[in-house]
């Protein structure tokens, strides 16, 4: 079982490029890390649209024979890991359809907390469904919409449905890009010559060398045609609840999101908890690869030095045979590996963005001591993560966080360290705040979910399952 949060989806679109499919291509291989289960491109030549889809990787789901049977000046891409409907080709993206007004294809970064009563209330109005994702839901409710110009059907579905999407709609004619109101997860605008270009980050458009125009605002509808790019925004506007957790571990350091560079935040992090939580130590240690920004931030703020005392292996597939006289902790050292001449006989900080079961943390610290530290103290960028998120993150349940149980003393005596402290959540919004202004959700920390639905009605003692 995973012991970080799972990252969201990631979404790519582009209207007016000769090479739609191979643009969007190197955007999904920038996009990788939101999504690793399978990925997807639709494209259009203005008359039809042509589909490509797999499981598994980008490199893995396109070749170049592949990518010559998507023509077309407009395309967009979906990498997928899932939030909603399990991990099946039947749930890869984007989500194509036809009805009556034409083809439709969907790209959804996101989660929407009342998918299930929505798809019983369509259910029993005749509507079959041929997977089990929530993004389903919005193409049904495009198609049996009584509205006639597509922007007003897309207005209608999109009013009806709650919680979190950055999102990616294809006609044969037109591309549409929307944001929900409490602006969950990122988007943004950019441009390649006279093309337009829209991501879920901009390390998509950095690769394939366009400009950053703007964020997608939250609440915002982009429709982009032959006539250019409009703006709207038909919905009842709400204080933005950005996910916080976006900074803390899933966007790419490289990317600018909510107005700031990710990789800059993790350094303020940092800072913030070497002043909440300084410690005696000799060197500092990252658990690569997300927890680097941070610990080179505690370290500048502690003067303590930082080193590399950890290192990934960055090659490691998804599968590997262990042999049959078991290796200790041989899942975590396949992965990492501590580098004993740094660590030995040293007072060791381990920083790292979260901890969500803890089962890796203690085989890493076992391994640290094992190479010879004399202490090995344990710093973390981020607040205790206590509840499930349910805006298109997969987490694990509640019961599984081991947070949501056990006070910081008893993970520390778990973890097997010398001391433990987290990010304050005050010290994670203040940092965030250095640079950013905007209203943030932090629910994982706190269960104060800005968006309810109807299975958050159920008793707190009840555990709810991840749709």
């Amino acid at each position: 079982m995973a012991e970080k949060f799972k990252d969201a989806c990631g979404v790519f679109g582009i209207y007016g490029h000769p090479e739609a499919a191979k643009i969007t291509y190197l955007g999904l291989h920038a996009l990788q890390h939101r999504g690793q289960e399978s990925s997807g491109i639709v494209t259009s030549d203005q008359e039809r649209l042509y589909v490509e889809i797999g499981m598994g990787l980008v490199a893995d789901v396109f070749s170049g024979e592949v990518l010559r049977r998507l023509p077309g000046d407009m395309a967009i891409g979906h990498n997928r890991y899932s939030t909603t409907g399990a991990s099946h080709i039947k749930n890869a993206q984007p989500f194509v359809a036809e009805y009556m007004r034409g083809g439709l294809a969907i790209a959804h970064n996101g989660n929407l907390v009342n998918a299930t009563s929505l798809r019983a209330e369509l259910e029993e109005n005749g509507s079959i469904f041929r997977s089990t994702n929530d993004t389903e839901v919005i193409a049904h409710l495009i198609a049996v919409s009584h509205r006639k110009p597509f922007l007003d059907r897309v207005v209608e579905a999109l009013t009806r449905v709650r919680g979190a999407y950055s999102l990616l709609l294809m006609t044969e004619k037109e591309l549409i890009a929307a944001r929900d109101p409490y602006g969950f997860r990122p988007l943004c605008l950019g441009a390649l010559g006279e093309a337009h270009v829209v991501a879920s980050e901009t390390c998509a458009l950095d690769l394939i060398e366009a400009s950053h125009v703007r964020d997608v605002e939250p609440g915002e509808i982009l429709i982009i045609n032959g006539e250019g790019v409009t703006s709207m925004k038909p919905f009842k506007p709400v204080f933005p609840h950005q996910c916080i957790f976006e900074f803390v571990y899933f966007a790419r350091p490289d990317s600018t999101i909510f107005g700031e560079n990710v990789y800059l935040v993790r350094q303020a992090l940092g800072r913030q908890l070497a002043r909440e939580a300084p410690v005696d130590a000799d060197i500092v240690v990252p658990v690569p690869d997300s927890g680097v920004p941070a610990a080179m931030g505690f370290s500048k703020q502690s003067g303590i030095p930082f080193e590399l005392g950890l290192i990934r292996n960055h090659y490691v597939g998804r599968t590997f045979i262990e042999p049959q006289q078991s290796i200790r902790h041989f899942g975590v050292k396949i992965k990492l590996n501590t580098v004993r001449r740094l660590v030995e006989g040293k007072r060791v900080i381990v920083i790292d963005d979260s901890i969500v079961r803890g089962t890796t943390s203690r085989k890493i610290v076992s391994m640290i001591r094992g190479a010879g530290a004399r202490e090995v103290h344990m710093r973390i960028s981020s607040p205790p993560t206590t509840h499930p998120c349910y805006y298109g993150i997969d987490t694990p349940t509640r019961r599984e966080l081991i947070a949501a149980s056990r006070s910081c003393e008893e993970i520390r005596r778990y973890l097997e360290v010398d001391s433990l402290q987290y990010l304050s959540l005050d010290g994670l919004i203040s940092a965030v705040e250095e640079a950013t202004h905007g209203r943030y959700c932090s629910a994982c920390f706190t269960g104060r979910y800005p968006v309810t639905f109807p299975e958050m009605e159920v008793p707190q003692e009840l555990e709810l399952p991840f749709r």
